[in-house]
């Protein structure tokens, strides 16, 4: 399933504008823990978290991930924002708790892609 499938789906609210909207989704990764998800999310994941710090943008654009989800309403800050374009990062946000957007995730039939 394409990026953009996935946010159209599952209404997600997308604040970046410059990643790609055609790759294909290869799974999903739900964590807060930056070091957790930098060791264990692969490449073109969709990663669910509530941080909307500029680390997140960081941690995504290093690992490759297709994605970046923030849920529960957290705020993302501009500068998040500002790395997310420069870096090629969608990031998108939902008012759905974490939990709900996982559930919806496998809905998908998107898994842990593995």
């Amino acid at each position: 399933m394409q990026i953009k499938e996935v946010i159209n789906s599952l209404n997600l609210q997308l604040l970046t504008h410059t990643g790609d909207m055609q790759g294909e989704v290869t799974g999903g990764y739900a964590s807060d823990l930056l070091s957790n998800v930098m060791g264990q999310a692969e490449p073109g994941m969709v990663w669910i978290t509530m941080q909307g710090h500029q680390n997140v943008a960081a941690v995504a654009s290093l690992i490759g991930l297709a994605a970046v989800v923030v849920a529960g309403g957290a705020p993302v800050e501009e500068e998040t924002l500002k790395k997310a374009d420069a870096n090629n990062i969608n990031i998108a946000v939902t008012d759905l708790p974490a939990y709900v957007v996982a559930g919806q995730l496998y809905a998908l039939g998107i898994t842990n892609g593995k």
